[in-house]
């Protein structure tokens, strides 16, 4: 018997989202969070969201750092957040590139942003409920991630955010975000009061 997913999540990118984005991050030392991210997540675990971080992490392909890198970066990312009181559920991230580096990274993967790969299989992992849930990044390719799996799709002016609302806001061949806020923190006083204003059909 299958049981019908019911938890809601909150996926949110990773580098210009949560931590500053220096590029490619290759040590926990250059690990920055962005103003009003931990008053962010403690706004979705007060909400009883599930918090998902899904990044692209192309920099193991290029050879720029390797797997156990990236995992200890998210270690010590959820480490600072849990210090401050704000729970991070899980990291899923995307180690491939469809044109750089050598295999087994060198490939045109179902995981990378825009692709769906790693919010179906968090969504298996973890219960949730696509369709009720929310996606927050700094890229487009975030955006239609989420467009794409029916979820609010909320993109944010830190990062690469205004530098992708000038490139494609007017361009009807992007698929375009439900709402354009200034960072995470207001992203998730947006869903506040969403949510406050939405029946729960749970």
């Amino acid at each position: 018997m299958t049981t019908k997913a019911s938890e809601s999540a909150i996926f949110l990118d990773r580098d210009g989202t949560l931590n500053v984005d220096v590029g490619y991050l290759d040590a926990v030392e250059r690990l920055e969070l962005i103003p009003g991210a931990v008053e962010a997540v403690r706004m979705f675990n007060r909400l009883n969201k599930k918090v998902i971080v899904v990044s692209n992490q192309s920099g193991v392909a290029r050879g720029y750092f390797d797997e156990d890198r990236v995992r200890e970066i998210h270690a010590a990312l959820a480490q600072k957040f849990a210090r401050a009181g704000a729970a991070i559920d899980a990291f899923y991230y995307c180690p491939h590139h469809p044109t750089f580096g050598k295999p087994p990274y060198l490939q045109d993967c179902d995981c990378r942003k825009p692709r769906p790969g790693m919010f179906v299989k968090a969504a298996r992992e973890h219960n949730i409920d696509l369709t009720r849930s929310f996606m927050i990044g700094d890229k487009y390719s975030d955006v239609e991630a989420g467009k794409r799996l029916q979820m609010t799709s909320i993109l944010v002016l830190t990062g690469s955010g205004k530098k992708h609302v000038q490139r494609y806001k007017d361009d009807p061949t992007r698929i375009q975000p439900d709402i354009i806020v200034k960072d995470v923190w207001e992203a998730a006083q947006y869903i506040a009061t969403y949510e406050s204003a939405t029946p729960d059909e749970g």
